[in-house]
């Protein structure tokens, strides 16, 4: 059984059990959320669409880590002109495992 949630403007195709790494959610580790956002649903006979969303369907999942991402540089530089900036940033993530996945129907 799989899914296709909405987390922080993205799509992510998840299954029970899988870890996967989204924008941070802004709760600590070890704390349950749920997704609400489910556009897809598919189990072993039936396939769920929403419009846009699945009604009643929840995919649960538990907060293992929080954290920041590798350093992404990012380098401007215009010849002749003896310009050049240089900054770094690194985006803040939540790894999640996914639990359950359930449709109410």
């Amino acid at each position: 059984m799989y899914a296709v949630i909405m987390s922080g403007g993205k799509q992510y195709c998840v299954s029970e059990g899988e870890v996967i790494r989204i924008e941070e959610l802004g709760v600590d580790s070890g704390a349950e959320v749920e997704f609400k956002d489910v556009l897809l649903v598919r189990g072993d006979d039936n396939t769920y669409i929403g419009q846009p969303m699945v009604e009643g369907a929840v995919v649960k999942g538990v907060v293992e880590k929080v954290g920041q991402g590798d350093k992404v540089l990012v380098f401007k530089y215009k010849k002749k002109k003896q310009y050049r900036r240089t900054r770094g940033h690194r985006q803040h993530f939540s790894e999640v495992r996914i639990e359950k996945i359930s449709v109410v129907q």
